[in-house]
């Protein structure tokens, strides 16, 4: 079946860096993409950043945009998300993610296939 594999979670002190990844095996042509959202507890689920891995168009929540930094190893068919200056507030749980297009790529409910998730943890 479809998996999204996400890995490089852990626990940091503000300021610090992660990099997240995700690798995808047996992921349906077309579903182009790909990308990373994060859960708080208590809070919604918020889109993060994704790509689209045929154009490389990288999208980013505001917020996020100059710490957060997505890309694609199309060799290794994976999708990592770099973030540096980690705030406490970036605490949750990250989840990898799939679909067609990236239109209105921040509503979670589009997406066809979802990672177990990895948990990132700031303190302060």
């Amino acid at each position: 079946q479809v998996q999204l594999v996400e890995s490089g979670g852990g626990s940091v002190q503000a300021g610090g860096s992660l990099r997240l990844s995700c690798a995808a095996s047996r992921l349906p042509g077309g579903n182009n993409c790909m990308g990373w959202f994060r859960q708080a507890p208590g809070k919604e689920r918020e889109g993060v950043a994704v790509i689209s891995r045929t154009s490389g168009t990288t999208y980013y929540t505001n917020s996020m945009k100059g710490r957060f930094t997505i890309s694609q190893d199309t060799s290794k068919n994976t999708v990592d998300l770099q973030m540096d200056n980690l705030k406490p507030e970036d605490t949750a749980m990250y989840y990898c993610a799939a679909k067609t297009l990236c239109t209105a790529w921040y509503v979670s409910r589009y997406y066809n296939y979802w990672g177990q998730g990895t948990q990132v943890t700031v303190s302060a």
